[in-house]
């Protein structure tokens, strides 16, 4: 097991479901890790737990909801002033709305919190990230990973959710898209960003997904992935492997832009990820929607 002593690790969603066990995971192998979740409660009951089980490093909270940019100024803010660098930046917070709603600054809710949040937080803290040796961004897709990405609706402008896909595998795509445009921009510096498959599990948010939020051809099946999700995906560690594996195994230490499937293996892209349009679209509209934030 590879020690994390003396590094800091940054788990966004670590308060429940795979960005809980990420963060056990980290945890154990002595990091200090930071969780970010949005209700204060919760994160300090999942911090005492992990570092009750992991007996080294540190386990902290930041308080945030990061589909608004008060909370990803929030996050930034308060990891800033306590650490001067940051090792490992795991993006695993997700969302998978039941309908189209537009959050407070005006951006559809499972965009903002599954593309535009992971790609405010690393842009921000990419100083603390090159303060570090070799730092390590894993970005964690989800549902299921294909294509094709619609530029002119990565807000569900004009369909949420169709016969095969919904607006959470939508903008799940867009994040890889997202994830390798920004590593081919960043290459050849101290900074690795990957993306990690997890698999399915029976997580908190899969169990609070309403049947409108399915795709139409998967609603039949929906009753019975309730009915076995309980039994046959409750080991969530299983599907945090991805993650820990890409914060923390030597082989992928100067790996960056690549994918990693549920079993730790290295993949290739899905002919979306590696369309330079189609690339450009999300980065420009996530720049759009940032303008703010730009470092």
């Amino acid at each position: 097991m590879t020690s994390l002593r003396g590094k800091t690790a940054l788990v966004t969603g670590g308060t429940g479901g795979i960005g809980k066990e990420t963060a056990r995971g980290l945890a154990r192998r002595g990091a200090d890790v930071i969780l970010v979740g949005r209700d204060p409660e919760r994160a300090a009951r999942a911090a005492r737990e992990i570092a009750h089980e992991a007996g080294s490093g540190s386990v902290e909270t930041v308080a945030a909801d990061l589909t608004l940019r008060e909370g990803l100024h929030r996050v930034v803010a308060e990891v800033t002033a306590r650490h001067d660098q940051l090792d490992v930046l795991v993006n695993n917070f997700g969302m998978n709305p039941p309908a189209r709603r537009l959050t407070a600054d005006g951006v559809e809710t499972a965009f903002a919190a599954n593309v535009l949040a992971p790609f405010v937080l690393t842009r921000r803290l990419m100083p603390q990230l090159e303060k570090a040796p070799a730092a390590r961004v894993i970005n964690l897709t989800g549902g299921i990973p294909r294509g094709p990405v619609d530029p002119g609706n990565l807000q569900a402008q004009k369909t949420f959710v169709g016969w095969t896909f919904g607006q959470y595998n939508h903008t799940k795509a867009a994040l890889m898209a997202m994830s390798y445009e920004h590593a081919r921009r960043t290459e050849g510096g101290t900074v690795t960003i990957n993306v990690a498959y997890p698999g399915h599990a029976y997580t908190p948010g899969n169990k609070a997904t309403p049947m409108s939020a399915f795709p139409w051809a998967y609603r039949p099946a929906a009753p019975l992935v309730r009915l076995l999700g309980p039994i046959l995906l409750a080991d969530l560690a299983k599907p945090a492997r991805s993650s820990i594996h890409l914060a923390t195994s030597p082989e992928v230490a100067r790996v960056t832009g690549a994918y990693f499937n549920a079993k730790c293996r290295r993949v290739p892209w899905p002919g979306f990820a590696e369309d330079p349009r189609t690339r450009e679209a999300v980065w420009a509209l996530c720049e759009e929607l940032t303008a703010e934030d730009r470092i």
